[in-house]
């Protein structure tokens, strides 16, 4: 490896520096007084680094663990400037990287019945069961790598944010994952915001004709109101609105289908509202539900209610319901028949707007048993539909149907506290035992040639998340994720896909649980979607940015290996061909 990075895991207000002020054959960065990762060849070492004023002679570097962990007290006054702290960090990079023993030359073979012991220590944290005996026996293990395992998995039960995750010892340690460069285009992309705030409209049109379509839909999205009078921009907007393709479920790699045309329609109902009502029904009659879906917006902005009206009674679940959430912000309770008739009949995403719209929210009340319940002076008839729907939704079994069951309580007028739930599934999937004792388990992505088509392979972090690892892979091998799409595309953020529905609402019929760990969300990680605690969905969602602010509540299962530049190419829609299991 031919660079050495610091990283801070920890959260507060230490110092920090910028990522390149300083720099050892490449940069790091540094914050004094939380635990840090140091990548040596791939391998990070966990170290902590004291602010107590103290110099650094050799002899105060000294091992803690046997993988490698070390004290270092440096003083800070006497490495202020650039030059002392690169001698500091040198000194202790080097030291990590000739000191640190390698976990896998001292990893001796595993007999059947330790494999077992991991299975059984899996399945208790999986349960959230502080008690088996597995986890007794995992911890009093001679081996590292079980004994370790079991004390991660203690701590993830009796700790839901797993806040000890910095400081646990783990054997091996785990590997730093890939680090990507940020394509060029993206810079651009994070410029546009800037140009936005200043209400440049010439700028803004001049990134709508970048080379990079995330781009221009990006530059589309900002403009503002104020930019009606500039004609270059206005007919750009007109020249991407009239490229709308009836067959839009197709595009080529590093194009369009209805992206453009969508976007520029929201943006044109901004700066010409006059003219865009013209342009609309085209768009609210389009094949494509995400063109429909685009339409609400643009009648939001110009609050065309007989529009939306049309929307939220459309075919699809995912437009009906954007159509249901605009009626309800533009016109309150004016239809609310149209809501009753959503809730008896609806998608999960339809059934659960349609509660929220009928919802009259008011001040807290108290019911007969003397609890305390959210408000609202909903009828007693919409109160039993809601009870009535709500144990149909129930019924149904589906943990990820749990956001329905709870607009349902409110709208009955009872607390979400009274959800029963789904009972948890606690099963030991196919390979996950292998992939926490170290076996690499790889998953190809393909994408629709409708798509622009293209691969990537993400290989699973069963090192760290073996339970949810292994679902996913059982999950691969059962073919779940054929045919679904990315229905949620933020290129500063993340790309999210992989619901049977094509939206946050629904998931898997059971909920994952969580694996947090210290694998920051870096860039081309993958993580899993949730709803909460423990409420994974099997939603994948990809970083494209650096969000270490997410590792806090959200597991990494997954980091991309290979084919960064087609996961940085997905927009809105595109559709998930194949996903199998590599050797």
């Amino acid at each position: 490896m031919d660079e050495i990075q610091l990283q801070s895991y920890g959260r507060g207000t230490a110092p920090r520096f910028r990522p390149d002020s300083l720099r050892i054959r490449s940069g790091f960065r540094l914050v004094c007084g939380w635990t840090y990762p140091l990548l040596c060849d791939s391998m990070r070492v966990p170290w902590t680094m004291s602010s107590t004023l103290l110099h650094l002679p050799v002899p105060l570097i000294r091992p803690r663990t046997n993988i490698g962990h070390v004290l270092v007290t440096p003083r800070c006054g006497a490495c202020s400037g650039r030059s002392g702290w690169r001698a500091i960090v040198g000194l202790v990079a080097a030291l990590a990287c000739t000191r640190a023993p390698s976990a896998a030359h001292a990893q001796t073979p595993l007999s059947a019945a330790d494999s077992a012991l991991v299975g059984r220590m899996l399945l208790a944290e999986d349960a959230r069961d502080r008690t088996d005996p597995a986890l007794r026996a995992g911890m009093a293990h001679r081996d590292a790598r079980i004994s370790s395992m079991a004390e991660r998995a203690m701590q993830r039960i009796v700790d839901p944010v797993f806040s000890r995750r910095d400081s646990l010892r783990m054997t091996p340690i785990p590997p730093a994952s890939p680090v990507y460069a940020q394509p060029e285009w993206r810079i651009r992309y994070f410029a546009l915001a800037l140009s936005a705030q200043r209400g440049n409209c010439d700028a803004l049109n001049t990134y709508m004709a970048d080379s990079a379509w995330s781009v221009r839909l990006r530059a589309a999205d900002l403009v503002p109101a104020s930019c009606s009078s500039n004609a270059e921009l206005v007919a750009t907007l007109v020249r991407f609105m009239d490229a709308l393709p009836a067959d839009a479920s197709q595009r080529a790699r590093g194009g369009v289908s209805w992206h453009g045309a969508a976007h520029a329609l929201v943006a044109y109902a901004r700066v010409q509202p006059q003219q865009a009502g013209s342009r609309l029904p085209a768009f609210t009659r389009h094949a494509q539900p995400e063109v429909r879906e685009y339409a609400v917006r643009a009648a939001v902005v110009l609050s065309d209610t007989a529009t939306l009206l049309t929307l939220a009674r459309d075919a699809n679940p995912n437009v009906q319901a954007s159509g249901i959430d605009a009626l309800r912000a533009l016109t309150a309770h004016a239809h609310d028949s149209l809501y009753i008739r959503a809730l008896d009949r609806g998608a999960p995403q339809v059934v659960r707007s349609a509660a929220l719209a009928l919802a009259r929210r008011g001040p807290p009340r108290v019911d007969p048993t003397g609890k305390l319940v959210p408000g609202g002076d909903a009828s007693p008839q919409v109160r039993a539909l809601a009870d009535s729907m709500y144990a149909r939704w129930l019924n149904y079994g589906n943990a990820s149907f749990r956001d329905v069951r709870h607009a349902l309580l409110r709208l009955a007028g009872r607390d979400t506290s009274e959800d029963r739930g789904v009972p948890a599934r606690v099963v030991l999937p196919s390979r996950t035992v292998a992939m926490a004792l170290g076996e690499t388990v790889r998953v190809r992505v393909t994408m629709s040639p409708a798509s622009g088509g293209g691969a990537f392979v993400v290989r699973m972090r069963g090192d760290v998340a073996p339970m949810m690892a292994g679902h996913i892979v059982d999950l691969v091998e059962q073919q779940y994720y054929d045919g679904l799409t990315w229905h949620r595309v933020e290129q500063h953020f993340v790309v999210q896909g992989g619901s049977p529905g094509a939206n946050e609402y629904v998931g898997l019929f059971h909920f994952l649980r969580d694996a947090l760990g210290t694998v920051p969300h870096a860039r081309g990680t993958v993580g899993m979607s949730t709803r909460g605690h423990d409420t994974g969905d099997a939603q994948w969602f990809i970083n494209v940015s650096d969000n270490l602010r997410l590792g806090r509540d959200y597991t990494v299962f997954g980091e991309v290996t290979e084919g960064i530049d087609v996961v940085d190419g997905i927009l809105e829609g595109d559709r998930i061909a194949t996903m199998r299991v590599i050797r």
